[in-house]
């Protein structure tokens, strides 16, 4: 791991102490970049979402697709709880958090709009991070790469009507055209870039020019992370500094529902008596979410001074501590699976 992954969450945190300091000290500069969207699509966002995306894409190899069949339980222990589960528990705390439990805390709207944002986090598996996750428990890399592939194809298809389906059930007005377009400019387009580079680049006995060319762009890509971070809280600093224990609020669910699907996953990947370095990535990839797609689709559907966006944002602030410690137990548990 390089100096970024390594300190990941010291960057971040940083960022958000400065998203939100120059949020409070320069609200005019925010409110500019605010302006600039087209077809609710913010530009810059945008463009900060594509540099962080696309060169995680192209760290996916689809031909490892071909193997999956060797190891099958881990791969359906994965979308068992991408795609059958997490969704829907994510809506349903949404759901007793801010409709029940906190009712009296949040307005309907407000509570509609962080509802709206978990739903959206529940219904975006993790693609980039899941390899840093993977390293660090020693995880099976070939093996990581090909759910992480399958696990994309599958949101090209299913996240669009997932999260519209889970939308209305919350009472929210899903603008169709908007949310395929978000599909298609933050999964599909970023995909397709990163399937034609790596064919560029990869060859079957030389992958330098690859390693090089990822070596290259991965400090890119973080960077992007880390300038989405400060624009993010920068929009959302004013109302952060005047309702804080709205984060707080955002944040229990968020944690119960992360804790809640990981010891689903770690049971299950235990019943399976999977080894553990298949264990360990299936289990942090059933768990952690692809927020960068959650922040871009709710910005686009809601606004970047929504509850929504909100929602997704205080999923990036707990997302890297959160999973940092579920390592912490994958590898603490490693005598406990089969060799």
């Amino acid at each position: 791991m390089g100096l970024f992954e390594r300190y990941l969450s010291v960057w971040v945190g940083l960022c958000i102490i400065a998203g939100l300091l120059l949020g409070n000290i320069v609200p005019e500069l925010f409110q500019l970049i605010a302006s600039m969207e087209i077809a609710h699509v913010n530009l810059p966002v945008a463009l900060f979402i594509w540099v962080m995306i696309y060169p995680m894409m192209v760290q996916v190899d689809f031909s490892s697709i071909k193997d999956v069949g060797k190891k099958p339980k881990g791969l359906a222990l994965t979308l068992v709880i991408n795609w059958l589960i997490k969704p829907f528990t994510m809506a349903a705390l949404g759901w007793l958090f801010f409709r029940v439990l906190f009712a009296d805390w949040v307005d309907p709207q407000t509570a509609t709009e962080y509802i709206a944002g978990m739903i959206l986090l529940g219904v975006a598996p993790c693609t980039a991070m899941v390899f840093v996750w993977s390293q660090l428990t020693k995880g099976d890399a070939n093996y990581t790469l090909a759910q992480v592939s399958i696990n994309d194809v599958i949101m090209v298809f299913a996240f669009a009507p997932i999260a519209a389906f889970l939308l209305g059930i919350s009472d929210v007005t899903v603008p169709w055209d908007t949310l395929l377009l978000s599909v298609v400019l933050y999964v599909l387009i970023p995909l397709i870039a990163g399937v034609l580079t790596r064919r560029a680049l990869d060859k079957p006995d030389n992958h330098k020019h690859l390693q090089n060319f990822l070596d290259r762009v991965k400090p890119i890509s973080i960077s992007g992370l880390l300038a989405t971070v400060i624009l993010l809280f920068g929009f959302q600093a004013e109302a952060i500094m005047q309702n804080p224990i709205a984060i707080v609020l955002i944040a229990i669910p968020l944690l119960i529902q992360t804790y809640g699907i990981f010891a689903i996953a770690f049971y299950g990947a235990k019943a399976l008596r999977l080894p553990h370095n298949i264990a360990g990535p299936a289990c942090l990839i059933g768990t952690s979410n692809f927020f960068e797609l959650a922040v871009a689709v709710a910005i686009s559907l809601f606004g970047l001074h929504s509850g929504a966006a909100l929602a997704t944002v205080v999923g990036v602030l707990v997302e890297v501590p959160v999973m940092l410690s579920l390592v912490a137990l994958i590898n603490r548990s490693r005598d406990s699976f089969p060799a």
